[in-house]
């Protein structure tokens, strides 16, 4: 079914980088998503109100919150697709974003109402009554949600969506939901406490309360810049360090304006004697292949590395064994060596990672140390620089 959709609604599905056809796998997401659940709402309502059960009216409730999530994700979808502008000139993407952030407070909304009412039936309970319908309703919409789950979870694989891999799980998460009401309902049949309706539904507001909760920390994180992927950051690195004649990189930063709308920078470290023509000539192919196989914006930095002077390589070497035995996350570049009259200036950038909670000033004065004993003449000249990518560059 899911291939079928696509093949019917999507123009050049094999092109899912390209906006117009992302837009178009996620406006069929939300559209096939907001149909099911209103179907799958009005049945629940129904069949909740006709035998006064709070637990299946709560889970009806819960398919509205996500036909309204639908609604917000298809209007997100469409915000998102809009090309850039004088105002906003790297694009909408991070529309999708504020759409997933809209979906998840909704649903923490909806899961404090259910709460409210699903702690008043169970106080003051009430008979629920029992039909082969309420069965027949409720098994229905099991299947429904496994189908939703893979179907979402398909698309958003297709197109890299957050938004709709985390659908994927909410309709997953509906399936356990729907499948306890059921549960509740027979049981309530067959020992008469029909105080468990009430509770049910307390467990099933509760539920929706930390799928909520979890989708708003899911959204709210690329909004405040979380750090790239660790599979990126690897294929970054491994595409760049394949180049002939590059030695090494450093100070990678990807910033993210939405989904497919990424830009990277990177210094790339290449030997000192090379023609800066042919360098720069490099340097730009990189950059071009990245455009062309992976849409990515990369600017890159380049960073001339002396290979002629075995010194610089020894006390390289050596300095990165001394950070390694410090800590395996900590590393260094533009390492130079400047002598002088009186002494020799030994300069270069260490490298911490996000969130180093050791002793700055002690990790220093062992540095310090450690190139003093190197040769008494050295006088060291450290910057320190935070990784900007989930661990510092080994």
């Amino acid at each position: 079914m899911t291939q079928l959709l696509i093949r019917l609604f999507i123009r050049r599905p094999n092109s899912p980088q390209d906006s117009r056809v992302r837009a178009a796998y996620g406006n069929l997401a939300s559209v096939v998503g907001m149909v099911c659940n209103i179907l799958l709402c009005l049945g629940k309502f129904v069949v909740g109100t006709l035998f006064g059960s709070i637990a299946i009216t709560a889970d009806a409730l819960n398919n509205l919150s996500d036909a309204s999530s639908n609604i917000v994700s298809l209007v997100g979808f469409k915000l998102a697709a809009k090309a850039p502008d004088a105002e906003h000139p790297y694009g909408h993407a991070r529309f999708e974003y504020l759409a997933g952030l809209v979906v998840s407070v909704t649903i923490l909304g909806i899961g404090f109402s259910l709460l409210k009412e699903s702690v008043t039936k169970a106080l003051h309970p009430t008979p629920v009554q029992f039909g082969w319908l309420t069965v027949a309703v409720l098994v229905v919409s099991i299947l429904v949600k496994l189908w939703m789950s893979g179907f979402n979870r398909t698309i958003g694989r297709i197109i890299a969506s957050e938004t709709l891999i985390a659908t994927a799980a909410d309709s997953r998460n509906d399936v356990l939901s729907t499948a306890a009401v059921l549960v509740a309902a027979i049981l309530c049949r067959v020992t008469g406490w029909d105080v468990l309706d009430g509770l049910m539904g307390v467990g099933v507001a509760v539920f929706i309360l930390i799928s909520g909760w979890g989708l708003v920390m899911d959204t709210l994180s690329p909004l405040l810049g979380e750090s790239p992927s660790e599979d990126l950051v690897e294929h970054i690195e491994q595409t760049v360090m394949g180049y002939p004649g590059v030695l090494g990189v450093h100070d990678l930063m990807v910033h993210d304006y939405g989904p497919g709308h990424q830009f990277a920078s990177i210094h790339v470290e290449l030997p000192a004697e090379q023609d800066p023509l042919e360098a720069h000539d490099l340097i730009d192919n990189i950059e071009r292949d990245f455009m062309k196989h992976d849409h990515l914006m990369v600017t890159i930095h380049y960073d001339p590395i002396v290979t002629s002077d075995a010194a610089v390589g020894v006390l390289r070497s050596r300095l990165t064994e001394k950070l390694r035995q410090l800590d395996p996350a900590l590393s260094l570049h533009d390492l130079r060596i400047v002598p002088g009259k009186t002494h020799t200036n030994v300069l270069f950038d260490l490298v911490l990672p996000a969130g180093y909670a050791g002793d700055k000033v002690e990790l220093l004065t062992q540095m310090e140390q450690f190139i003093k004993a190197q040769d008494p003449a050295y006088n060291c000249i450290i910057k320190l620089e935070q990784s900007y990518t989930a661990a510092a560059h080994k």
